[in-house]
């Protein structure tokens, strides 16, 4: 409904001098004022006068006590408009009070905040988890499907003998599928629940925002940080089957074993764990050597000292570069050996003991990242020297065994014509091989044999153009995790390439290097701060 004081026909003008439009009004003499005559309608003390914006006129309210007087203060233990008498009663001598107007602006103004937080920000969020609840439903019968299919293939191979062994091991799989659904109905109505109470407090706050009842107002409570926290994410172990060769005599245990159903939970909120303080100038690369124990090196000109701390800040060991550069990327061999890459003279260089040894020499090609694989093989990306090719080689020691770099279409499976250059990598332990490609703002993921599975740019609440992935590593359960610094997160996928959740919100800062401990701890090099954090994110 239009406002009567912004009406062509019927202008509102200020009282005592005609000038239209007043933005201010007197709530207990009920006139309309211009800027220019607040004051002067104050000056005159015969009478009480409180001015409020014009569009909040009629804010106060007669006193049931004192029926001469207004109410312009609100007793907040009470939670009832006071008028000046009240105030000076015993009765609310002790109590907190409040200006009105005051009261109603700062709520008013929580309130729009609130509201467009809840629109803008967590509602989405909540649309967005309820969309992957699809997906993890269709994934079950998926993933089921495959081991039935497998299933079906050794039962035929064993034919009669093993009918009734097969038949009880689906309904294993039945079992473990309820058991899944069931823990995805549970999230489900978890976030249902949630979207239904966020979807009312949407409507309760635009209806606070229409009223000019300051107790209503004066009784609302932010649920904003209760709404901010997706409900807890549940981690999904699925089950293998493994197949043996048929052996008519022993045969039960020929067929093979369904591994259980295990449902890990995410924590809602990762704990930072140690907050460890390097001495580099930029740090950018960490690695365990044990639990307890990790290699760092940083990337800084001026700064080519690899360095070993232990979890309590304590420098244990400094080596320097073999020729004086600093250092890409470093790994931890199987055998407790610390590889690096120097994009300078082109080399892959092992430090055992106090001796570097180089292990590769490139010609025509500079390195990037590397890793070291299950089987003690060196995975190692690199750039050609005009950066317009990129590819992912394989070596046994010094000698080259695999090279990854085109997809089935004979297209480049990793980006080549950045500035930077950027590539890290880590083997899964489904022997996929992940690289964050800094330049092609994705995570790409290839099996081992290099045919290309999946690439990952966010979320879709993520805007690709903001996802820098600058570190990557992978953990027991087969997830991939990849920090993203410009937006100070890491985020976590499962080896299909579905988004599980960030971590962030707790003080990270531009996190760049990754590596998991034998117990899925995470170690965060933070390039800035140029401190490890270690931080657990699983229950």
């Amino acid at each position: 409904m239009e406002d009567p004081m912004y009406s062509l026909q019927d202008v509102i003008r200020c009282d005592l001098c005609e000038t239209p439009v007043p933005p201010k009004h007197c709530d207990i003499c009920h006139i309309h004022l211009c800027e220019a005559c607040v004051g002067k309608h104050r000056s005159d003390k015969s009478k009480d006068h409180y001015i409020v914006p014009f569009k909040l006129r009629g804010i106060t309210t007669k006193c049931t006590k004192h029926s001469t007087e207004v109410c312009t203060q609100l007793c907040t233990t009470c939670n009832i408009p006071v008028c000046p008498l009240c105030v000076a009663s015993s009765e609310h001598e002790q109590h907190k009070k409040v200006d009105i107007l005051e009261l109603f602006e700062t709520k008013t103004k929580l309130m729009l905040e609130d509201l467009q937080d809840l629109e803008k920000s967590i509602y989405p969020k909540y649309q967005e988890a309820a969309t992957n609840i699809l997906v993890q439903r269709a994934d079950v019968n998926k993933r089921s499907q495959k081991l039935t299919t497998a299933l079906d293939k050794q039962g035929e191979a064993l034919h009669t003998e093993i009918d009734t062994i097969i038949q009880g091991m689906k309904s294993e799989i039945d079992d473990m599928d309820a058991q899944h659904i069931a823990a995805i109905d549970q999230q489900e109505d978890a976030i249902n629940h949630t979207i239904t109470e966020i979807t009312q407090a949407i409507l309760d706050l635009k209806r606070l925002l229409d009223t000019g009842d300051v107790c209503l107002v004066s009784g609302y409570t932010s649920r904003t940080e209760e709404f901010r926290r997706l409900p807890v994410q549940f981690q999904v172990t699925l089950p293998i089957f493994t197949p043996q060769e048929i052996n008519r005599e022993q045969i039960h245990q020929q067929i093979g074993s369904l591994s259980e159903l295990a449902i890990t939970f995410l924590l809602d909120e990762p704990r930072i764990l140690t907050d460890i303080k390097t001495e580099y100038g930029f740090l950018s690369r960490v690695s365990c050597l044990s639990d307890s124990v990790l290699w760092t090196c940083g990337d800084d000109y001026n700064d080519s000292i690899l360095r070993l701390y232990n979890l309590q800040g304590e420098l244990l060991r400094s080596v320097q570069t073999k020729s004086g550069d600093d250092p890409l990327d470093i790994a931890v061999t199987r055998s407790g050996g610390l590889v690096y890459t120097d994009r300078w003279d082109r080399s892959i260089n092992l430090v055992s003991g106090t001796q570097i040894q180089t292990l590769i020499t490139l010609r025509g090609w500079k390195p990037r990242g590397l890793c070291s694989t299950s089987y003690g093989d060196l995975l190692v990306i690199m750039t050609g020297v005009d950066a317009k090719q990129t590819k992912v080689v394989r070596y046994s020691g010094s000698t080259e065994k695999q090279s990854i770099q085109w997809d089935d279409q004979g297209k480049p499976l990793y980006s080549s014509d950045g500035l930077l250059n950027y590539k890290y990598l880590s083997e899964n332990r489904n022997l996929d091989i992940c690289v964050a490609d800094d330049d092609a703002r994705a995570v790409v993921v290839v099996s081992a044999a290099g045919k290309l599975r999946f690439r990952y740019t966010g979320p879709p609440s993520t805007p690709r153009e903001s996802f820098s992935p600058s570190g990557i590593t992978t953990d027991s359960r087969a997830n991939i995790l990849t920090s993203d610094p410009d937006n100070h997160r890491i985020h976590i996928i499962d080896q299909d390439g579905l988004f599980l959740r960030f971590i962030h919100n707790f003080g990270l800062q531009g996190p760049w290097g990754l590596c998991v401990d034998s117990r899925d701890n995470l170690f965060v090099a933070e390039r800035y701060t140029c401190k490890v954090k270690k931080i657990q994110y699983y229950k």
